[in-house]
């Protein structure tokens, strides 16, 4: 009996891997017109998967997308993103001292792992949806190049009410495709990622312009190289 019930959970675990690892390895070439997030978000039926919504209104390729935008993305959400495998354990050990210390609760969540999470997996708090977090930005990470995991990123993050994607957020805030954003523009855009909903770049908090001024510090700090060649 034990056997059984051996093989049967082995059998359910590879099956999963095996059919994760195909959605995903689709998905480096396949654009998604929805993500998990924006389904609970907006709650939209199941069917709207698989047809044009509201949610992601225009795919950009990341060549049509203004590199002021990715180095304000990498600067503000992820400066080790080149290096890491999906998890920046630099940040991680910084997040967890802070909180030992009694500071206040920080992400240190990478570019990767927050595709991962508004990808596939509903936004809930647990330790089994933290696990498949994990388990997805593992294989994200081994199936896309970080040129794709960009891309995805900008294409599905929220960046204020029923507003997915850099393309919708550059021609609501701006007026003008992500394309031509200058780098003061970019700033401001990627200044609210952390909460697109609370933070208002038509009224700008005391706290939100010091968060404009830090990001665009980094940028001037941080390599541009990698960048640069996407």
């Amino acid at each position: 009996m034990l056997k059984n019930i051996f093989k049967t959970i082995s059998y359910i675990i590879i099956s999963f891997i095996l059919f994760t690892s195909l959605i995903t390895l689709f998905l480096r070439w396949v654009n998604p017109p929805t993500t998990a997030f924006i389904q609970q978000v907006e709650n939209s039926s199941f069917k709207s998967m698989f047809v044009k919504q509201d949610g992601i209104k225009k795919w950009t390729p990341i060549k049509s997308i203004s590199k002021n935008i990715i180095f304000a993305v990498v600067a503000s959400e992820d400066q080790r993103f080149f290096e890491h495998h999906g998890f920046d354990f630099v940040e991680i050990e910084k997040a967890v001292e802070e909180k030992l210390d009694g500071g206040r609760s920080r992400g240190a969540s990478t570019i990767t792992q927050q595709v991962a999470k508004n990808l596939f997996l509903f936004p809930t708090k647990s330790f089994l949806r933290k696990g498949i977090e994990l388990y997805y930005s593992i294989l994200v990470e081994l199936i896309w190049d970080k040129r794709r995991i960009l891309e995805v990123y900008l294409n599905i993050a929220q960046f204020g009410n029923k507003i997915y994607g850099v393309e919708a957020a550059s021609n609501y805030y701006f007026n003008k495709p992500s394309q031509f954003l200058n780098i003061d523009e970019s700033v401001q855009l990627i200044s609210i990622l952390p909460n697109p909903i609370k933070f208002d770049l038509k009224n700008k908090s005391s706290y939100l312009n010091k968060r404009i001024d830090r990001i665009k510090l980094e940028i001037e700090n941080m390599e541009k190289a990698r960048i640069l060649e996407l």
